[in-house]
């Protein structure tokens, strides 16, 4: 499981003084490049070797509020790897209170430079085995 920490930004919050709930996508998206990174799998390399992977689908629970200022530690884990389909877990805790504010789920596909699906096991069997080995 790896973590990244994220500070909440006055821009993130909304009226009523707590984050906007579309910003918790764009934190999944901060941890899994700092995951990616930890993995030695950055995005970086993943395009050099020609791989894509997309969002298919999202999901979250809100469970409590964050405001301007909080720090929030986000888990990254690997749910499911098919090696055709990657599923990343997401958990964010508020840092100081230990606070659960969310948890959710990213869906993935992997392309080529052709744009069509590949198989991680076959074409780079040294990604699927990092990804595998982050299974929680």
């Amino acid at each position: 499981m790896i973590e990244h920490v994220h500070k909440v930004q006055y821009y993130e919050t909304d009226r009523m003084g707590v984050t906007h709930h579309s910003n918790y996508i764009r934190w999944m998206e901060e941890a899994r490049v700092t995951f990616l990174d930890a993995i030695g799998w950055n995005y970086a390399r993943l395009e050099q070797q020609g791989i894509s992977s997309p969002v298919v689908s999202v999901q979250g629970d809100f469970k409590n509020t964050t405001t301007f200022d909080d720090a929030v530690v986000i888990k990254v884990w690997v749910k499911e790897c098919s090696g055709v389909k990657l599923v990343v877990s997401y958990e964010m805790h508020n840092q100081a209170t230990g606070q659960l504010v969310f948890t959710g789920t990213s869906s993935h596909c992997f392309l080529g430079q052709d744009g069509k699906i590949i198989r991680l096991q076959r074409s780079f069997p040294e990604f699927y085995q990092a990804l595998q080995d982050q299974k929680a």
